[in-house]
């Protein structure tokens, strides 16, 4: 079983996936990514291919496992398009299950009615996509079992903040001391 599960569709957001991959792994979590395609192989926007650890057929549950969507503005149609994803997010959101979601990837959360009454963020262009949300201040925001983010500069910020929730406070600061960050 995973702690947290990537996402990947073609034309996913290769820094945010990526790294925020990384930074879990780097601070104990038990992460994988896993393919939309129904391949292993997957492109990103910025035409760079990656093997992802699992496809979507071959995920063994999502109970107590934190979903992460990503993607920038030319991979956002394909994740609007997968109604497998649309509905293991909803049933996750409806298990109090943590999801969390970057870039232009929490208006696929608006459009699913999750983000209803939290505060959240997304790419600022898009904001008036995340449907009955307050957008939040600052650039990676928490509400209860939902955490957005803005962009691709806010991997960082992104990821340390899921290591935070997932494996506590000590955990991401040693990430971000071991990084640098602080």
């Amino acid at each position: 079983m995973y702690e947290a599960i990537v996402f990947l569709a073609e034309g996913f957001e290769e820094i945010e996936a990526i790294g925020t991959l990384d930074i879990l792994r780097r601070g104990g979590v038990k992460a994988a990514s896993v393919s939309l395609t129904g391949q292993h192989s997957v492109t990103g926007a910025h035409g760079i291919t990656i093997q992802a650890d699992i496809i979507l057929d071959q995920l063994p549950g999502i109970e107590g496992t934190m979903l992460i969507i990503s993607c920038d503005g030319s991979g956002i149609a394909a994740l609007h398009k997968h109604e497998i994803l649309h509905e293991l997010l909803k049933l996750h959101h409806s298990d109090s299950g943590k999801i969390a979601a970057i870039c232009a990837a929490p208006t696929i959360l608006g459009k699913l009615g999750i983000l209803a009454d939290k505060t959240a963020v997304c790419y600022p262009s898009l904001a008036n996509n995340l449907k009955a949300a307050r957008y939040g201040e600052t650039s990676t925001v928490t509400d209860g079992n939902i955490t957005t983010s803005k962009s691709a500069g806010t991997t960082m910020d992104f990821a340390l903040e899921l290591v935070r929730i997932i494996k506590g406070s000590e955990a991401a600061a040693k990430v971000a001391v071991n990084m640098q960050l602080i």
